[in-house]
């Protein structure tokens, strides 16, 4: 059976190409909000980091109606350490949107996703965004996007794909370069002709495959997933397989609650045919990858495993003198049970527990993925310390130590190609291409992903904030020894206290300062980057002695350079082995591991012998 009224797309691009301001706008077009009714701009970005970073992190399911057909959208994350989630939810769909940004072009997550898409069979509408960019270069991309099919070894239909020019922010949609659009009729057009509708068996026994996790505090977890098979009912008896795990005894249980998408809101439903994007509840221990089946007729479906993490980081209690003073949620069950709680949803994320009791081990797919989790933590009240992060080795089958790479595209002007690229090489980066893009020159580079820690705000430096980097999973390659990613110290606080304007206006000369005046400091705190490799101890809480000459109104001659502003990944990047963050609600602080600076210095004299 044909479901010709039900389409299933799912949005795919590089970060930043357009795709939740596209959804904003076939929203908008497609009936989904009342005449009147305000609306706020990137509404599927439902979380405050995504709207403060303008990022999607979570895929977001959504629907609209096109005359006698409803079209299930899926918006889905475009940054790399991300991917895994691009990959599980294109098993839902029939076919993708693929948005390429008129003036980049396309960029490694486009390849990566694009390339994902074709290996599924599924049919591409390709989408030049922002087509009213004062740099588009249309025809450009238009060849550049038929290049990269063809190196994908597209199919000859998939060569084929039919190409729309839209302006996602003006919501407008033209199947010409030389035409503006007025309005988005013809891309909804395009996906009721071109993507297939879900085509299977309706009548045949229940087989609905888990491509997404979400999580409720009330029913537990929420699998989502699209019917493959049969229909599904309220309270039906059902048992859970997994392809993959063929010794797992299927596992039976009931669904309690049946939603379906509808626009921005889950609607109940008591029933649900094959072809239909659902979510359900009552499955308690449900993951991604496992198939719904009829118990009379257990079969599993295959499925793409879930990425394994590539990095990891040290989670532990703050033990800092400031310790409990600005968070509510400071004690390792706490940190514990928030952190294993926070598996349920992220299937990516491992977590274990470290040598002392109060200590974590936390791997995931990459710093941004991490960084993510520590910002949502400290706004919920946690207080905790983090290591920096590390790479996570593997062997192959030859007893090799390999580790993971990325692919790292860099656009830059071609005045600053010459740093960037001493740079990468120090860093044991390979050359793979470059080739000149506009005015500006495009670099792409294979490389140790540790080898990247720490350099992407030397890159904004040495760009003068021109240049644009990014990066994606490679794949392992071979250890390339030994690099010192950091040739830089640090200015060590050597007593605890209060700063002031005196102390600091003596330090500043020798590095850049990470405080400002009247903040609170202790013994070991890391209050600034020395330009030269070690670290400096300096007292930045000297008061200065007034006598009969001098008066304390002099200090407000004294012109402090302002701190350098160190947000969480900033911190996470500049840390070296031997230095955490204190994260707090209301603070990020840098501090050495040993905090007491005799015994640091007599562990550092030993270390070295």
């Amino acid at each position: 059976m044909i479901r010709e009224d039900l389409r299933n797309i799912a949005i795919i691009a590089h970060v930043d190409h357009g795709k939740t301001t596209l959804v904003d706008e076939m929203l908008k077009q497609g009936g989904a909000y009342r005449e009147n009714q305000a609306t706020s701009e990137r509404v599927m970005d439902s979380g405050d980091i995504e709207k403060e970073r303008g990022i999607t992190i979570l895929a977001k399911n959504t629907s609209i109606h096109y005359k006698d057909v409803k079209i299930n959208i899926i918006d889905t994350p475009g940054h790399a350490d991300f991917g895994g989630e691009v990959e599980r939810i294109l098993k839902m769909v029939n076919g993708v949107l693929l948005l390429v940004d008129a003036a980049e072009g396309p960029m490694p997550q486009t390849r990566f996703v694009l390339e994902r898409a074709l290996e599924l069979g599924h049919r591409v509408i390709v989408v030049i965004n922002k087509i009213d960019k004062p740099d588009a270069r249309l025809d450009e991309v238009q060849d550049e996007v038929l290049e990269l099919l063809m190196e994908l070894n597209a199919t000859d239909e998939q060569l084929d794909s039919p190409m729309l020019f839209c302006s996602g922010r003006a919501g407008t949609a033209s199947l010409s370069a030389d035409v503006q659009g007025t309005d988005l009729v013809p891309l909804f057009e395009k996906i009721v002709d071109y993507i297939p509708a879900p085509e299977g068996d309706d009548d045949g026994p229940l087989q609905l495959l888990v491509s997404s996790i979400d999580y409720n505090e009330f029913v537990g977890r929420i699998g989502i997933g699209r019917i493959e098979r049969g229909c599904i009912r309220q309270n039906q008896d059902v048992v859970i397989l997994n392809y993959h795990d063929s010794e797992q005894a299927p596992v039976k249980t009931r669904i309690v609650s049946l939603y379906q998408f509808e626009a921005l809101r889950r609607e109940a439903c008591e029933t649900a045919r094959m072809g239909d994007i659902i979510c359900f509840s009552g499955a308690e221990n449900i993951t991604i990858g496992d198939t719904i089946c009829d118990p009379q007729s257990p079969e599993p479906l295959p499925f793409v495993k879930i990425s394994e993490p590539v990095m990891e980081m040290t989670f532990s209690v703050n033990d800092g003198p400031l310790a409990g003073r600005e968070g509510k949620l400071v004690t390792s069950r706490q940190i514990r049970s928030r952190l294993y709680r926070e598996t349920l949803k992220d299937v990516s994320l491992r977590v274990r527990d470290g040598e002392s009791a109060d200590s974590f081990l936390v791997a995931g797919r990459g710093e941004m993925h991490l960084s993510i989790l520590i910002e949502t933590m400290r706004r919920e009240g946690y207080e905790l310390l983090v290591s920096a992060p590390r790479v996570l080795y593997k062997t192959d089958e030859n007893g090799n130590k390999t580790e993971p790479a990325e692919r790292v595209t860099v656009d830059v002007p071609e005045d600053y190609m010459g740093s960037v690229m001493e740079k990468l090489g120090s860093r044991k980066g390979t050359l793979i291409d470059m080739g000149l893009h506009g005015n500006r020159m495009r670099i792409q580079y294979v490389i140790p992903a540790r080898c990247l820690f720490g350099y992407r705000s030397e890159f904004l430096t040495d760009t003068r904030g021109e240049g644009i980097i990014n990066s994606i999973f490679e794949g392992y390659i071979p250890y390339q020894g030994e690099i010192s990613t950091r040739f830089t110290g640090s200015l060590v606080a050597s007593e605890d206290g209060e700063s002031t304007s005196y102390a600091l206006y003596s330090v500043q000369d020798r590095g850049d300062l990470f405080i400002t005046v009247g903040e609170q400091v202790y013994m070991g705190m890391v209050i600034g980057e020395n330009p030269k490799s070690g670290d400096i101890c300096v007292n930045v809480c000297k008061q200065k002695h007034l006598t009969a000459i001098r008066s304390s109104g002099a200090d407000e001659k004294l012109i402090l350079t302002p701190p350098r502003d160190m947000g969480l990944e900033k911190a996470i990047e500049f840390i070296g082995p031997d230095e955490l963050v204190e994260v707090t609600p209301k603070n990020i602080r840098l501090r050495k591991r040993i905090l007491d600076t005799q015994t640091r210095l007599k562990t550092e004299a030993r270390l070295k012998k």
